[in-house]
C-alpha cells in the first residue's frame, strides 16, 4: 500500500508546476496525513539512496520534486541564451522592507527605502511577488502588501522563519569582501568533505 501511495505522491511531484501542500496530496491520493509524510520521507530517502538528481524539495508550505541544486551547472546549458529577468535593486529593496515587516502600508516602505516605491512595487505584484493582504484600521484606511507564496518559491523558501536574521544579515554587511569569499570557499570546502 505505501508502496502504491508513494509511486502516486512522487507523481505528483514531479508532475506540478507548484508546491503541493500535504492537505492537497492527501485530497488527491485520498490518504491520511501520517501516510502521506511516511511516503514522502520514503521518496526523500530512494532519491538520495539510488543517487539520483532529483531530491524533494520543501517550498512554500508544500512539496516539489526539484533537480539536485549541485546539478544547476548542467540543467543551466539548457536555457542557455534564454533571458531571466532579476529582479532590479529598487524591486529588490522593497520586496525586502515588505518581507520583514509584512504586513506593511506603501507609506512605510517608502520610509524605510526614501523614495517613491510606485513602480518596484506595481513589478512585484505583476510578477506575483506581493499582494494586498488588507487595510490598515487607520484614517484613509491604507492598503497592506503582504508576500505571497510565489516569492517563497522564488528564493526557495518553505516559509517565513527561513529568511535570514536581521542579525545575520548586520554580521555579513559588516565583512569585507574577501571574509565572503573565504568563507564561502571554506562552505564548500566543508560540503566536499561531507559528499566524500
Amino acid at each position: 500500500m505505501l508502496d502504491q501511495l508513494a509511486r502516486q505522491i512522487e507523481a505528483l511531484l514531479i508532475a506540478t508546476e507548484s508546491p503541493v501542500t500535504l492537505t492537497k496530496i492527501c485530497e488527491l491520493t485520498n490518504c491520511g496525513t501520517e501516510s502521506a509524510e511516511q511516503a514522502i520521507v520514503r521518496i526523500e530517502s530512494e532519491l538520495v539512496s539510488g543517487g539520483h538528481s532529483m531530491e524533494v524539495a520543501r517550498l512554500a508550505g508544500g512539496f516539489k520534486i526539484v533537480t539536485d541544486p549541485d546539478l544547476g551547472y548542467i540543467v543551466a546549458q539548457l536555457f542557455h541564451g534564454k533571458r531571466h529577468t532579476k529582479l532590479s535593486r529598487a524591486s529588490l529593496e522593497t520586496l525586502a522592507v515588505i518581507a520583514y515587516r509584512q504586513p506593511a502600508t506603501r507609506a512605510q516602505v517608502e520610509a524605510v527605502r526614501g523614495v517613491n516605491s510606485d513602480s518596484a512595487m506595481r513589478t512585484l505584484m505583476e510578477r506575483d511577488l506581493i499582494k494586498i493582504s488588507g487595510r490598515q484600521e487607520t484614517p484613509g484606511r491604507p492598503l497592506l502588501y503582504g508576500t505571497t507564496s510565489r516569492f517563497l518559491e522564488y528564493f526557495g523558501l518553505n516559509n517565513l522563519e527561513h529568511l535570514p536574521r536581521m542579525e545575520e544579515i548586520e554580521n555579513l554587511l559588516k565583512l569585507s569582501a574577501d571574509d565572503i569569499e573565504r568563507m564561502a570557499s571554506e562552505l564548500s570546502g566543508d560540503e566536499s568533505d561531507q559528499i566524500n
